[in-house]
């Protein structure tokens, strides 16, 4: 990661200048002047506002990077905390689980002529189109941010479960609880039908729980198996674990006995004795018969489920047990802090993180409540370590394919509907949105970077052929003239680029080039790097290219800029 990262990011002191109007902008935000605990001094450098666009949204715009610049990084912060929220609405309804004829949904007479009714009903393919959507074109960008950071911990997967009104329903509730609290978020992951579709959590019986959903929401949403200091480092230096198999099966008794929501049909009735039809909007709700257990369990955090508790007020005692215990800071914490900033924090980065997490404030944003993750996401974005100039050469991550393909539009200018970025640019880059592979993600969050003692997650789907894919996108949008629209694709406008606002410096390949880099990169591409892009650019005039040396220009300044090193690895 050393070799690729950009280093020694400085500004160069335009626009950072400290005048009443900055002031008068920053108290207009309820932000004081004030520098955040951990973090340096207030800087609206070119270089903090591009890197905290690559950390906080999907991509700089120039529009983007003025803005910030504007306001200072926790006046945009608070910003963003109060914008309005983006949502999920493509693709089919609930038809299929109210279909109490023989014949599967999409064998209706009604459907059969509909080529796409596994893909409108049943598929997270309508969500994907709206995910990219909203990622290029709408405001909220920090929601949206850590929303998919939360969505590759809080996992659930289209390529096990279907059911595309569930899914756009599970994905929204993430998306409204991203900056709320994560107790609350855990309460409606657990309780999603979706959810317990895909952990076998629905339905499950007291004689012989399944225990997928308590083992996962131990080991990978909440606590992790080995107990952590707040710094995240390993108590004692090495795992001692934090819980056993017979407290999983504790949690696995203790959270029986939860059947899908009402409104579901079938022609053959509900099963099993006590539960619901199949059915996946709204939450799970208690069910009757036998399945739930009632005897009295004991969960960590010394925490009791009595005997006879109800499924909620089970529930309720299983989230004490997880937002109770110390290790649930360090590791929310710490991944929100990979998602975002660099898959190597320090120590003393988790801890302050953590401390943010625990408490439930970080310099006058948040509730005061424990697990408040607007609190958690500040204390993530402006720490010192995030906000440096001057970024170690441990620092950064690898940009992942969502972001690079969102990251390169806003940049230069277009749009897209998202159908090209999810069957094909998003399977050939191995992170199709809404379709990870496992319960695990699309790569291990502790991945190990060759030939260092550092770990790089996003490199765990980082090889020879989506390197090389990662390259074919860029040629797909600049020389390809992008992806056309599909006719069956609700609102489409396919994927492609808008070069109006680049054209005017191409007479200047320096100034262009430099132009570009600035936006993405925060400053030059370093020499001799800079030269030989610039040389290239240099190619395209009137005589070989008549009539559109412009734009060729633009888009040869693009592919070599956002292919570049110093862009794939964000810093």
């Amino acid at each position: 990661m050393a070799t690729l990262a950009l280093a020694g990011c400085g500004g160069s002191g335009e626009g950072d200048s400290d005048s009443a109007a900055d002031d008068e902008r920053r108290a207009a935000a309820g932000v004081s002047g004030n520098q955040p605990e951990g973090a340096e001094a207030f800087v609206t450098s070119q270089a903090d506002a591009v890197r905290l666009a690559h950390q906080a949204t999907f991509g700089p715009s120039e529009a983007l990077v003025v803005d910030i610049r504007s306001k200072g990084a926790k006046a945009w912060i608070v910003n963003q905390l109060g914008l309005s929220v983006s949502r999920y609405k493509l693709g089919g309804d609930n038809s299929p689980d109210k279909n109490t004829s023989t014949t599967d949904f999409c064998q209706l007479p009604d459907q059969i002529k509909n080529p796409n009714c596994w893909r409108d009903y049943l598929s997270s393919e309508p969500l994907l189109w709206d995910f990219y959507r909203n990622a290029v074109r709408n405001n909220d960008q920090l929601r949206q941010r850590v929303a998919l950071a939360l969505n590759q911990l809080l996992v659930i997967s289209n390529v096990d479960v279907d059911g595309t009104y569930g899914l756009r329903q599970f994905y929204n509730n993430v998306m409204i609880g991203a900056l709320g609290n994560y107790r609350d978020l855990l309460r409606q992951v657990a309780v999603s039908p979706m959810m317990g579709e895909y952990l076998n959590h629905v339905n499950n019986d007291q004689a012989a729980p399944n225990e997928n959903f308590a083992r996962e929401l131990l080991q990978l949403f909440t606590i992790g198996p080995c107990k952590l200091n707040n710094d995240g480092t390993l108590v004692g230096g090495q795992c001692v674990a934090t819980y056993d198999n017979e407290r999983v099966r504790s949690y696995a008794y203790a959270l029986t006995g939860w059947t899908y929501p009402p409104g579901g049909a079938d022609r053959w009735g509900c099963w099993p004795e006590g539960a619901n039809c199949h059915y996946l909007y709204g939450d799970m709700v208690p069910a009757g018969g036998t399945l739930r257990d009632t005897r009295a369990r004991k969960l960590l955090s010394d925490v009791l489920v009595p005997a006879g508790a109800t499924a909620p007020k089970a529930l309720d005692k299983v989230l004490d047990s997880l937002m109770g215990h110390p290790n649930i800071g360090p590791f929310v914490g710490k991944h929100l802090i990979q998602q975002l900033v660099t898959s190597n924090p320090t120590p003393e980065y988790v801890a302050r993180v953590t401390k943010a997490f625990n408490s439930g404030t970080y310099d006058g944003i948040g509730t005061g409540k424990r697990g408040d993750l607007s609190a958690t996401v500040a204390a993530v974005l402006l720490d010192k370590e995030a906000r440096t100039e001057t970024p170690t050469n441990k620092a950064g991550r690898l940009r992942e394919p969502a972001q690079l393909f969102t990251g390169v539009i806003r940049a230069i200018g277009g749009d897209t509907d998202g159908n090209a970025l999810g069957w094909w640019q998003g399977e050939n880059m191995s992170q199709h949105i809404f379709r990870s592979p496992t319960v695990f993600n699309y790569y291990p969050q502790d991945f190990p970077l060759s030939g260092s003692k550092l770990i790089g997650p996003a490199f765990g789907i980082h090889n020879a052929s989506t390197a090389l894919n990662r390259l074919n996108y860029l040629t797909m949008l600049f020389d390809w003239n992008g992806a056309d629209p599909q006719k069956d694709v609700p609102g489409a406008v396919g994927t492609k680029l808008n070069y109006e606002a680049w054209v005017a410096d191409a007479s200047d390949p320096a100034k262009l080039v430099d132009r570009m880099s600035k936006l993405v990169l925060g400053q030059p591409l370093p020499e001799p790097a800079r030269g030989k892009v610039i040389e290239a650019v240099e190619h395209y005039d009137d005589k070989n290219s008549p009539g559109e040396w412009r734009k060729k220009r633009v888009q040869r300044a693009g592919w070599l800029v956002m292919s570049a090193p110093q862009y794939q690895i964000i810093r």
